[in-house]
């Protein structure tokens, strides 16, 4: 049995109208170009004030994410260190939810003063700093609050004291973090929907209306705490490309002032394209443009012609590239990384620089966050293995041949950022859907045929703007059926 929901039918509020004064956003000024930090206006070189920002999730050097426990505020500045002097200019922080609030009535101050002392010593070091506020879910792992398991078992998304517990939490964070330079904003979490899949060992089903509802939710709490930053929400390619996840891509493009992408390969592209295959470095970019054209459907359609999928000898459109945003929301490449046994390690550091080169010139993109800043430490146990070596520095703060490539290359990537628009062919590609805009996100999944064209495409001229018609609807199936 399947439902097509559509955004129509659902209760949400859409958050894209919400303005943000750029001159109020730490680090902008009000043209919207990032500026040195207001306090030591000369202290970031002129590459880290760049439009497009580059950044890593900090996984906190040798202790990983367990370092919450226990805050060693001297590691986290060798760590911070060593990231700006590969060029970056921000972080992702992720602290433990289970940490910050270990009861629902309870968020402790100590673990906020931590969150507060990161980003303080992130702009010390010349990051800015966004922190996710429900961790959650990090690496395989969960840290899901004993007051939401077990005895205390509740759904997250629906229960109305769960709730009131999580807003309490984003909200004490937003308010603690509000105008510390270099603060950036809030994610509600990291990848929270993942809890909803029916494939999780402890599922927490939710419908497309109740995860509005959810988002609304926490997303005022971060904007009543924090009004002048900006605050978003992220989530795994299952909303893209699972028919059965009830988060949907009108979930993901009309909540938050960020629209975020992960883009990992082994969750598909390495089940169907060998290491060395061209899918593999323009599967960012391709999602990229998957989440450009989901926000763009509830407009008018853009002007470049669209070629049918499938119609392979079609001519491109005479339309020209949009020179400018066009989606309501700026784009958050909030992560990649580059899994070593998917590509093995001689390829990792070119597997980066090719991804990031595809990226850069996307239209809207604001940022790419690198997952990771540091290796798991081999001393902790039962990681899958690919979560060890995924680091631009070892555990011990050394720069690994992809820290070394990626630094390398920052320069010349920020350059091409610079140059837009995107100097590519102007032609589309149009997603399939049926005759009434319904659209099963299977079929644009690696391993699609709609993916392999347009990777084809890419690599023939520049990778093709992918259209879908106004008002595309996922369709939602239950289990997957």
């Amino acid at each position: 049995m399947s439902l097509a929901v559509s955004d129509r039918d659902l209760p949400h509020r859409d958050t894209s109208d919400r303005d943000i004064p750029d001159r109020d956003i730490p680090g902008r000024d009000a043209s919207g170009r990032d500026i040195p930090h207001r306090d030591t206006p000369d202290r970031l070189p002129d590459h880290q004030r760049s439009p497009m920002r580059f950044g890593a999730n900090y996984t906190l050097g040798k202790a990983w994410f367990h370092g919450w426990l226990d805050l060693d505020l001297d590691q986290v500045r060798r760590d911070l260190d060593g990231l700006a002097a590969l060029g970056l200019d921000h972080i992702r922080v992720l602290p433990l939810w289970d940490v910050l609030q270990p009861n629902r009535a309870l968020v402790r101050p100590a673990a906020v003063a931590d969150v507060v002392a990161v980003v303080d010593a992130a702009h010390a070091a010349g990051l800015d700093a966004s922190v996710d506020a429900l961790q959650g879910h990090l690496s395989s792992y969960d840290f899901v609050p004993s007051w939401l398991t077990t005895w205390h078992r509740r759904n997250l998304f629906t229960d109305p004291e769960a709730l009131d517990g999580q807003a309490r939490l984003v909200g004490a964070l937003g308010e603690a973090l509000a105008g510390r330079p270099g603060f950036l904003g809030l994610t509600l979490g990291n990848e929270v929907p993942q809890f909803a899949k029916a494939a999780h060992p402890d599922p927490r089903p939710v419908t497309p209306a109740e995860a509005d509802a959810w988002l609304a939710r926490l997303l005022e709490a971060a904007r009543a705490a924090a009004p002048s930053s900006r605050h978003t929400h992220s989530y795994d390619d299952d909303v893209w490309f699972v028919d059965s996840s009830t988060f949907t891509p009108r979930h993901a493009v009309r909540h938050g002032d960020l629209l975020t992408v992960h883009s990992w390969v082994f969750t598909g592209v390495a089940h169907h394209f060998p290491a060395d295959h061209p899918a593999q470095t323009w599967f960012a970019r391709y999602l990229l443009e998957l989440a450009a054209a989901w926000a763009r459907s509830g407009a008018a359609a853009g002007s470049g012609a669209a070629v049918r999928f499938g119609d392979a000898t079609a001519a491109p459109g005479t339309g020209q590239r949009a020179t400018t945003r066009d989606t309501a929301r700026p784009l958050w490449l909030q992560e990649v990384g580059a899994p070593v046994p998917v590509l093995g390690e001689e390829r990792v550091p070119a597997f980066a620089v090719d991804t990031l080169a595809n990226a850069v010139t996307m239209p809207g993109l604001w940022g790419v966050t690198w997952w990771c800043s540091h290796d798991v430490d081999r001393s902790l146990a039962d990681f899958p293995e690919l979560e060890y070596s995924l680091g631009l520095l070892t555990s011990d703060g050394v720069p690994k041949p992809l820290g070394k490539a990626v630094r390398d290359a920052l320069p010349g990537l920020r350059e091409a950022a610079a140059r837009m628009p995107d100097a590519r062919a102007a032609s589309a590609l149009a997603a399939p859907c049926d005759a009434d805009g319904r659209v099963l996100r299977s079929r644009t999944a690696p391993g699609s045929e709609f993916f392999a064209a347009w990777v084809e495409a890419a690599e023939a001229g520049g990778p093709p703007r992918i259209e879908l018609p106004g008002g595309a609807t996922a369709v939602v199936q239950e289990d997957g059926r």
